[in-house]
């Protein structure tokens, strides 16, 4: 077996990075379930040493995502806060980043609340103003870190724009691609310098594993996050790697089934006289609509919408059946939850209501099931409210 050097996307999740077992034959990476490799002699190796430095298992997962990502190298963390800490470690005491204003609540907390102990500072701006990203630069601006579309506002970041001015002002773009995956926009095809996915979500796809991603364009990064990776130790275990490499064969059908339910749903909501306000850039009436059909292949299966108030919201929560209420997204079943006291409690109050995140607004994150019994589910839901 051999990948062609012009294979195409689902081809590449089924196949890059991975070759039979030599001494067996098996077309499935082995999980090498080990913590130490016997050596030939002393300074004779074959290629591993200790576990927290190589494994073969995650080493194949790594080489699979990068090739999925169009990066160079990956390197894979024991979840997707500890690859944004690895990113963190790219600066030093004295620097400046700048953050899509609604991002992800532990993203928020790490920077806000761990890293800004060690003098380095962050501002967070809608980044889909770049004029108001460029304002923000200063002369202690190192990174631009993106997420698009945002969690969980859906709020959209031009992505081939925003690199050109990162490097213009010589600034490293991050991008957070977990809400779209690979299959739906590829960051570093636009300019992106890093890539980063918590694993947990769609490119595991199973909600069986919890680990975390970097994907890097630039050698000098490969060689920091490489050194990173060994020296801290938060690396992801062969189990884990096994169980994601087992969902990234499956990424395409499973996004493609992801963005026809996030569809119909969106759809099903837009018209449900209970529903105040609709976050999905897959309809027209998202102000991105445009934007998002010309950067991402589909819209996804994550959406949100606002039921005006936190007894409305408590009240379709509690009462649905085929929903699981639940924290995280990108499995394949349907989980439903409430950002404002789930994924986005660490941030505060204030800031939150700033961004749209009120106490009405509820997430899905839609699985692979019929639609019907999906939307047959949240209108008796609905019903209640």
């Amino acid at each position: 077996m051999k990948l062609p050097s012009r294979a195409r996307f689902s081809t590449i999740c089924l196949h890059a990075g991975q070759e039979p077992d030599p001494s067996t034959g098996a077309i499935i990476t082995p999980i090498y379930q080990t913590s130490t490799y016997v050596q030939d002699e002393l300074g004779k190796h074959k290629g591993y040493e200790y576990a927290r430095t190589q494994n073969p298992t995650r080493m194949a997962l790594e080489r699979n995502v990068a090739a999925i990502e169009s990066g160079k190298a990956a390197f894979a963390f024991a979840s997707g806060m500890a690859a944004i800490g690895a990113i963190a470690t790219m600066l030093k005491a004295g620097d400046h980043v700048i953050v899509s204003d609604n991002t992800y609540g532990g993203t928020f907390r790490l920077f806000d609340k761990v890293l800004t102990r060690y003098q380095l500072t962050f501002s967070y701006v809608d980044t889909s103003r770049l004029d108001l990203v460029e304002r923000t630069i200063s002369p202690a601006t190192r990174m631009l870190f993106v997420e698009t579309p945002t969690n969980p506002i859906m709020t959209l970041t031009d992505l081939a724009a925003a690199a050109e001015l990162a490097h213009r002002r010589g600034l490293r773009l991050v991008v957070d691609n977990t809400f779209a995956s690979p299959y739906l926009q590829r960051p570093i095809e636009f300019g992106a310098d890093l890539v980063t996915h918590s694993t947990t979500k769609y490119l595991n796809g199973h909600s069986d594993s919890v680990g975390g991603i970097v994907i890097v364009t630039r050698d000098d990064d490969l060689e920091w996050l490489k050194f990173v990776q060994n020296a801290e130790g938060a690396i992801l275990g062969p189990f884990d790697s096994w169980l994601v490499l087992r969902g990234t064969k499956t990424l395409p059908v499973r996004m493609m089934q992801h963005n026809a339910n996030g569809l119909a749903l969106a759809e099903f909501l837009a018209a449900h006289k209970q529903v105040h306000r609709l976050f999905y850039p897959g309809l027209p009436s998202h102000p991105q609509y445009e934007h998002a059909r010309r950067q991402m292949r589909g819209f996804g299966g994550m959406l949100a919408f606002d039921l005006g108030s936190l007894e409305a919201a408590r009240r379709l929560l509690n009462g649905v059946r085929l929903h699981a209420l639940a924290e995280s997204l990108g499995g394949v079943e349907t989980l439903i939850s409430h950002p404002a006291t789930m994924t986005h409690a660490s941030v505060p109050a204030d800031r939150r209501a700033a961004l749209g995140i009120t106490d009405g607004l509820v997430r899905i994150s839609a699985g692979i099931e019929d639609v019907e019994d999906l939307k047959e589910d949240l209108a008796q839901a609905l019903d209640r409210v």
